[in-house]
């Protein structure tokens, strides 16, 4: 059963420029206990996608300009300010990429995490400082009770990313949205990161969506993958299938640009996808992916619908059309 379902989102923002297309007709599902990945170049529309789903789109510039999002069958573009804030943070919640910079310097960790809680629970500030301590403690900080007590810039980055993943869980949701939950910090500590989410979507029986451009992040966590680019899903499938068999050129340009550390490959030259990036102002028409593409043909001049080739793989190119 999907817990969320995103049906042909598209979110703009408005500008002196002119109208940036960050995300563009994105469509996509979430099952329940399930993790899906999206992964893609910076500027894809990866994030853009999460805040259009949290309604926390900057404002006045950023706009929902089409689509639907099916939360347990809430459709969440329907929903008032206050009912959405009833649904932030309690039945879904999101992880940011920098906890320095989502975390207020001048209040404790343990004051940041009650503050959660009793915005979404009726509880006193004893009870909810209670069950901070107990998040913290379930996320693997030691010493806990000392921990609450404490002000972000007296945690290392590993323990202010803990403390936000258990801020996130706080109010036990039913969705996590992790935003590039790893990039700042040491490979030893994302896999200890990485290891923790898992965990903890298994005991809590959550369905996530783990937002990152590195696939190797995604080969640890995901079920499923949807492949970004330029504002629109290039390829989605299962993670056995995606990193056996990949169709779409994009997602064989991003595989091919990962090192390799088997004897017969580890000396190969690292690729590259050649290019830019559109600009999404002035988009050109057609696929967006052609002006980079080596299986460039003339049907490239026409954008190709997504097609659906069975058993959750679909793809947005001509050749498969």
């Amino acid at each position: 059963m999907n817990l969320l379902n995103v049906t042909e989102l598209s979110t703009s923002f408005y500008t002196d420029r002119g109208v940036v297309r960050a995300v563009d007709g994105v469509s996509f599902s979430v099952e329940s206990g399930k993790t899906i990945g999206i992964v893609g170049e910076s500027g894809c529309g990866k994030s853009v996608t999460a805040l259009s789903i949290m309604r926390l789109l900057p404002q006045p510039s950023g706009r929902i300009v089409s689509g639907t999002i099916l939360f347990d069958g809430k459709d969440l573009l329907a929903l008032s300010e206050r009912e959405m804030q009833d649904i932030r943070g309690n039945a879904i919640s999101m992880i940011f990429q920098d906890p320095m910079t989502s975390l207020n310097p001048v209040f404790t960790v343990g004051d940041q995490i009650a503050e959660v809680i009793l915005l979404h629970r009726e509880l006193t500030r004893k009870e909810a400082l209670e069950i901070s301590e107990a998040m913290l403690q379930q996320v693997g900080i030691p010493d806990p009770r000392r921990r609450i007590t404490e002000y972000p810039h007296q945690l290392s980055g590993g323990m202010r990313q803990r403390v936000m993943i258990a801020m996130a869980l706080s109010c036990e949701p039913r969705l996590i949205i992790a935003d590039e939950p790893t990039t700042a910090l040491d490979v030893t500590i994302q896999a200890q990161i990485l290891a923790l989410l898992r965990s903890l979507q298994e005991q809590h029986r959550m369905s996530v969506i783990m937002i990152t451009h590195n696939l190797g992040v995604v080969a640890e966590v995901a079920d499923n993958v949807l492949v970004m680019y330029a504002g629109q899903v290039m390829e989605e499938n299962t993670i056995k299938g995606l990193f056996e068999n990949p169709f779409h050129p994009y997602t064989k340009g991003l595989l091919a640009s990962i090192p390799m550390m088997t004897p017969e490959k580890k000396s190969r030259r690292l690729s590259t996808i050649p290019g830019n990036v559109p600009n999404l102002i002035a988009l050109p028409p057609g696929c967006r992916f052609k002006d980079r593409c080596p299986d460039r043909f003339e049907a490239c001049e026409d954008l190709p619908d997504m097609v659906d080739l069975g058993g959750g793989h679909r793809v947005r190119c001509w050749k498969y059309q």
